[in-house]
C-alpha cells in the first residue's frame, strides 16, 4: 500500500559527514530527535526511546536497525510497546558538496493506527515535517553547531 507512506525531504546546508554525525551519534540525536540512550547504526541493533504528544500520554518506541549504508541510508523498524503495528523509517542522504539532501520515509503508518487516534497518519506527517523542517535544521544549521 505504497499511498500510506509519509515522504519528507529536505536539503541542509550541511556536509554529509555532519548530517550522518546528527543521525547516528547518541549525543547529538538528544539534542534534535529524542532521548536516545544507545544507538549503533549497525543492522540489529535495537534501541527505544519514549515520546508522545507534547501535552499528551508518553509512548515507548522500540525500534531495529534494519540496513545500514554509511552516509547514505539508515533504515529502522518503528513500533510500541503493547500496541499493534509494526513500520519502518528510511533516512537517506544524498551528498551536494557543501549540502545534503535528506529523504525520510516512514511506511506502513497504517499498522499502527489501530494503536489509536495518537497514532493517525497526520500525527506522523506533522511530527516528521517538525523533526526536518525545525528541530533538524535548527540543529545542523543553527548558530553554535
Amino acid at each position: 500500500m505504497k499511498k500510506d507512506h509519509i515522504l519528507v525531504e529536505r536539503t541542509f546546508n550541511a556536509p554529509i559527514n555532519k548530517v550522518w554525525t546528527a543521525l547516528t551519534d547518541t549525543k547529538e540525536m538528544n539534542k534534535w530527535y529524542f532521548n536516545i540512550e544507545s544507538f549503533k547504526p549497525i543492522a540489529g541493533f535495537k534501541f527505544d526511546f519514549m515520546g508522545g504528544p507534547d501535552e499528551g500520554p508518553k509512548y515507548l518506541h522500540l525500534c531495529e536497525i534494519t540496513e545500514v549504508k554509511e552516509k547514505e541510508k539508515l533504515a529502522h523498524t518503528w513500533r510500541y510497546d503493547n500496541y499493534p503495528g509494526n513500520s519502518e523509517v528510511i533516512w537517506q542522504l544524498m551528498d551536494k558538496g557543501e549540502q545534503t539532501l535528506v529523504r525520510l520515509t516512514h511506511s506502513n503508518v497504517h499498522t499502527l493506527e489501530e494503536g489509536g487516534p495518537d497514532f493517525a497518519k497526520e500525527n506522523f506527517v506533522e511530527g516528521w515535517n517538525y523533526i526536518l523542517h525545525t528541530s533538524l535544521k535548527n540543529h545542523l544549521e543553527g548558530d553554535g553547531n
